[in-house]
């Protein structure tokens, strides 16, 4: 799928109808605030991803951190400008509530900690932005959901994919069908992970497990590409490695079937490579491969189209999606709700695949 410049810009600008502009251009109703973010543990995704994502946004910035490790603080504040007084513990970030240079909480912290931190950011009374998966169960998903309301703060869930612009024709599509009913999908994503490190990827009551790291990037692109919510869903897990997996599922494959009758086929493995989520429907196909990758999205349709839109970095737009919907009083674009929908189904998928059985979902 390579193309020259001048060929990209024609086939983007017939199929999007605007032009490339970078994304922070983009937007018609900003504000010159910033709001003040905060990053709740301070792992390879704030540290290498999110940090000098903020370095990017126009809506938010990086003002202040929580974290158990000392002696990451005097890196942290070296490099950017962080004072002494935006530092805090997990046993002290309830202090952040009387600090107007903070507005919101990003949870980065392991799946399985999610709730236990996402309340407790809530409860300050600061915005809760919550990373993907947004918890380990649904129960504690309704819970963040619930304590998010009680203290009127809005809530949103760290799906990338959902802000980015060739993923966001997906879903369009899901809605007009240009190609006909959709009959099929197919959303693979993996790795081959051949010596994966001792982390809390590898231990269950952290929420760790390749369905919860990788598969909800298949699952939500199942359920936005149809725009269907799943009636049923039946599983299997597997390991070629059982020595290092003993905890934690290494390959997942997963069916799904929809209301209209779709059929969508999911798998996620850190044991092979694969990147690629494809719709077949009456006339035509299109697919997005990779499809969610950090450095951008490639896709094509069966009659010649390309998706192939570009931006500066995913998760800026991400955040500057969220910072405006705080700023301009809007619906966030990946609510909790959604987030939830995706457990409840992660866990249907578990409990298939133990079982060896079909799992009807309810409504």
């Amino acid at each position: 799928m390579s193309l020259n410049r001048r060929t990209f810009i024609k086939n983007t600008a017939l199929l999007l109808g605007s032009s490339l502009l970078p994304y922070t251009n983009l937007y018609s109703n900003s504000s010159k605030k910033q709001l003040g973010v905060c990053l709740v543990a301070l792992g390879n995704y704030s540290s290498t991803i999110l940090a000098p994502a903020l370095q990017l946004t126009q809506h938010c910035r990086l003002t202040g951190i929580v974290t158990g490790t000392p002696s990451k603080i005097p890196v942290w504040q070296k490099k950017y400008g962080i004072p002494d007084k935006n530092v805090y513990s997990y046993d002290t970030m309830d202090r952040i509530a009387n600090n107007p240079d903070i507005d919101v909480l990003y949870i980065v912290l392991p799946t399985g900690l999610h709730a236990k931190y996402a309340i407790k950011a809530a409860n300050t009374g600061k915005h809760v932005w919550c990373e993907k998966p947004m918890a380990k169960t649904e129960e504690e998903c309704l819970s963040i959901i619930k304590a998010c309301h009680k203290n009127k703060v809005k809530l949103s869930i760290g799906y990338r994919m959902q802000h980015e612009p060739n993923t966001q024709q997906i879903i369009k599509w899901a809605t007009t069908k240009p190609y006909g009913n959709i009959k099929t999908v197919n959303a693979e994503i993996g790795y081959n992970v051949r010596n994966p490190a001792k982390s809390w990827r590898l231990n269950s009551e952290l929420g760790g497990g390749t369905m919860y790291d990788l598969g909800v990037y298949a699952l939500n692109a199942a359920r936005y590409a149809t725009g269907e919510e799943p009636v049923s869903v039946i599983a299997e897990q597997m390991t070629t490695r059982p020595k290092i997996f003993t905890e934690t599922d290494e390959t997942t494959h997963f069916t799904l079937k929809f209301p209209s009758g779709i059929i969508a086929q999911g798998k996620t493995s850190v044991g092979h490579d694969m990147h690629q989520l494809r719709i077949d429907s009456d006339n035509g196909w299109y697919r997005l491969q990779p499809f969610s990758m950090y450095s951008g999205v490639q896709g094509e349709t069966s009659d010649g189209k390309l998706l192939n839109v570009y931006i500066e970095n995913q998760q800026a737009k991400q955040m500057d999606d969220d910072a405006l919907s705080i700023l301009n009083n809007t619906d966030v674009l990946v609510p909790g709700e959604e987030g939830m929908k995706d457990i409840r189904i992660v866990e249907a998928i578990y409990k298939s695949a133990k079982n060896k059985s079909i799992i009807n979902l309810r409504s």
